[in-house]
């Protein structure tokens, strides 16, 4: 999913852009102020969201705000508004002209991963969906459903404890020993025919691991399991 960041100060947009990065797998698109960004949308950019600085030259956020709603390709678009002004009057108009929400300089990953909570939710969807049938998967395995509930909640377990231990790693700078252990959770996904997980989990690149990315990613996975075994369940008591 694309995410467009704007800002005419490249330290804030660099600093927005790694916050966006950590949350988990989106491709970023820049732009250097509203003017950029409405050509970019113009010649054919169609991002998911776009969070965009108030105060710019040539064309401020609060005006492209304004012509990306009187457009019907742009007017659905989640517009998030970054600001250092925290008076009621800016909230107030940023809120009356359809702004999603806003987040205030310096910004901080929550209040990123907040804007972004729907996205992921979605990618988390589209894993959980790209897994192997249960009854394929017991025919690999040569098991019963009980058993690969047993296997499934055993995986479970894993990620519950590795989300804790990857947490240590990153903060000591281990970014080997962290891929590592990704890599094994891998292995598991490819196991239990989660393929959409172990994609999730192979999105990282050479030492680019991030804690907040690896968590948002590690709780995609739970999530897909948990979804897996759900569908066993189903499967075995029709």
């Amino acid at each position: 999913m694309k995410v467009l960041v704007v800002d005419d100060d490249v330290v804030s947009r660099m600093v927005l852009m790694h916050l966006i990065d950590s949350c988990g797998k989106f491709d970023i698109v820049e732009a250097e102020d509203g003017a950029d960004a409405w050509r970019q949308l113009e010649g054919g950019l169609r991002p998911a969201i776009c969070f965009c600085d108030l105060r710019m030259p040539r064309l401020s956020g609060m005006e492209l705000l304004q012509r990306m709603k009187a457009s019907p390709e742009f007017s659905g678009m989640p517009f998030v508004l970054v600001t250092s002004a925290t008076d009621k009057d800016t909230v107030t108009e940023a809120t009356n002209s359809g702004v999603a929400g806003y987040i205030v300089k310096p910004f901080q990953a929550e209040q990123v991963r907040i804007h972004l909570a729907n996205f992921l939710d979605q990618a988390a969807d589209s894993h959980e969906h790209l897994a192997e049938e249960p009854a394929l998967t017991l025919r690999r395995l040569g098991i019963n459903a009980e058993r690969l509930l047993v296997y499934l909640s055993g995986f479970q377990n894993q990620l519950a404890a590795a989300a804790g231990d990857l947490e240590l790693m990153l903060g000591r700078g281990e970014q080997q020993e962290a891929q590592l252990r990704i890599d094994r959770l891998h292995a598991g996904c490819i196991t239990l025919g989660l393929q959409g997980a172990a994609a999730a989990l192979k999105s990282f690149g050479p030492g680019r691991l991030s804690n907040d990315g690896v968590q948002a990613v590690l709780a995609d996975v739970t999530r897909a399991v948990a979804h897996q075994a759900a569908l066993v369940r189903d499967s075995a008591a029709a």
